[in-house]
């Protein structure tokens, strides 16, 4: 056998130096490039403050495209409030570090114009909406609330008509406050016509607009056959009609009296009574305006056990606590008499990790203003105070300062809690809540550097107290765009009465087809015998 004769390495070694020497005379011909030869302001060139401030003057060509975009009250045909697509990369580019671009912001929860109470809000869909846009807010879901025995469709027309003068784009949840066969039928039109896909339940007001269990049993059933999500006010107002009385035979006639009458135990109550039913019923939920540890331990289980149910947490309930109701100035403390109350700290601390976890994952204002001469029809009488404060400016503002400022959320969950989130659960994602192409041109660039101090003597709502009143805040909205014109600038309002549109929304969220899944495996069986 003869042995085979060793290979020779020397034209790999060869190789192998080669490329060694060609990688070691490029690296220094790259060195020279960005040290020497690199133009000026080029951002290869090493050491050079030419590009820095290139990338200055770039933010200010921004700033200055931005204020160019047409005002609101400038459009006068489709064309004009038509997106440039290329103008709107153009400022999304040269946002640097000074300025963020997000999604506008949708509150899921206003009441504007609302009669209530034995009066109607002072703020409307024309001021209501304009505030909104102040502050960063450039869609609102508001509420249709027949009274007793009135139709949906009837209801639905005149919140419609009410409405024509919003100047953001808005969309309605449709209250179902009594039950026949008629209020089946309505809720079908509404869904497959009208494109609503969210209907709502008062769980308190009794005697009013209370829904009962045989009540909330039918309008969930309904909605799911809809492809809508059930979405409940947790009261128990059965527990609260008696407190109230209990409280008034003992004197306590003013407004400390409204947050006795409604302890976090009616709400933690109710909030698990309507999961419960959402869980036997296999639908999915969500809870507005959640305030309190208990109601929140409600929704953290559920999820936990595979139930698709939302928590709304307001701006007020994360920022506000029960002290404000101790005032000894009447108007002061009757300007915070909402339902649910303002709760003590320990409640804000839990509702705040909520958010962080997950558990919550919208934030409103339950916008609903009523002046100080319509807070007196209460002065004798604590239940006579109608119930409602404002925030549909501020929302943004706060939570900004109180969550990105403080470490509590990113910039992405801030975007998540006051836009995405909302956008994916009512079923408006892609179209809201994000800044793509394709997308509504909704859009608020956000100065996190200037500060600003809240008052009802500068904000743009149509109330006369503000919530948070001489609270100073870091980071405000500069720039506000809807539907691709420029609204807002720098605290002057360019809007056009009657600008914003209806949006329909469209049923069955993708969550709906999990759930469906899920049904599969846990439906009826019977045993023959």
């Amino acid at each position: 056998m003869t042995t085979p004769a060793p290979v020779r390495s020397d034209g790999r070694r060869f190789v192998i130096r080669a490329l060694v020497g060609l990688l070691a005379v490029a690296m220094a011909v790259l060195w020279v490039y960005a040290f020497l030869l690199a133009p000026s302001g080029n951002p290869d060139r090493l050491q050079d403050r030419a590009w820095p401030e290139a990338a200055q003057k770039r933010c200010l060509e921004a700033r200055a495209v931005i204020d160019s975009l047409p005002s609101a009250a400038q459009a006068t045909s489709p064309a004009d409030r038509a997106v440039d697509l290329d103008l709107a990369t153009d400022v999304l580019n040269a946002m640097v570090a000074d300025l963020a671009v997000m999604p506008g912001g949708i509150d899921p929860h206003t009441h504007m114009q609302l009669p209530f109470m034995g009066t109607v809000a002072s703020e409307d869909f024309f001021t209501g909406t304009a505030a909104g846009l102040a502050g960063g807010t450039t869609s609102i879901i508001d509420f249709v609330i027949p009274g007793p025995q009135q139709p949906l469709m009837e209801a639905y027309r005149q919140w419609r008509e009410w409405a024509e003068k919003a100047v953001s784009d808005y969309s309605f949840h449709v209250a179902v406050t009594w039950w026949d066969d008629s209020v089946h039928e309505d809720m079908g039109t509404l869904v497959r016509e009208h494109g609503i896909n969210s209907f709502k339940h008062f769980m308190a007001y009794k005697g009013a607009i209370m829904a009962d269990d045989e009540i909330l049993v039918n309008s969930f059933t309904r909605a799911w056959e809809l492809g809508a999500i059930p979405t409940v006010h947790a009261e128990n107002g059965e527990l609260v009609w008696q407190l109230q009385r209990k409280l008034m035979d003992m004197g306590i006639t003013g407004p400390e009296g409204h947050p006795q009458s409604r302890p976090p135990e009616v709400e933690g109550e109710a909030t698990n009574r309507a999961i419960r039913i959402a869980q036997a019923l296999k639908t999915p939920l969500y809870v507005v305006h959640v305030s309190c540890r208990e109601s929140l331990e409600s929704i953290i289980r559920a999820r936990n056990e595979g139930q698709r149910v939302f928590g709304e947490a307001l701006a007020g309930h994360l920022l506000i606590d029960d002290s404000v109701y101790l005032d000894p100035d009447f108007e002061v403390a009757a300007a915070h008499v909402m339902s649910p109350p303002f709760r003590p700290k320990d409640h804000q601390r839990e509702l705040w990790r909520g958010l962080q976890s997950g558990n919550l994952q919208t934030t409103a204002t339950d916008h609903c203003c009523f002046c100080a001469d319509q807070k007196a029809m209460g002065r004798e009488d604590f239940t006579k105070i109608p119930n409602g404060t404002g925030g549909v400016e501020n929302r943004l503002e706060v939570l900004w300062d109180s969550g990105v400022r403080t470490g509590r959320l990113t910039m992405n969950e801030f975007v998540r809690v006051t836009s995405t989130n909302a956008a994916q659960i009512f079923n408006l994602y892609p179209r809201k809540g994000l800044v793509a192409a394709g997308s509504d041109a909704d859009l608020v660039v956000w100065d996190p550097k200037v500060s600003k101090t809240i008052s009802a003597k500068t904000h743009h709502q149509n109330i006369d107290y503000n919530i948070f009143e001489g609270m100073t805040v870091m980071g405000t909205a500069s720039h506000t765009i809807s539907q691709g014109n420029l609204v807002y600038k720098q605290g002057e309002l360019q809007v056009e009465r009657g600008a914003g549109r209806y949006l329909h929304r469209p049923p069955f969220a993708p969550y709906f087809d999990a759930i469906s899944k899920m049904r599969e495996s846990t439906s009826p069986i019977s045993v023959n015998r």
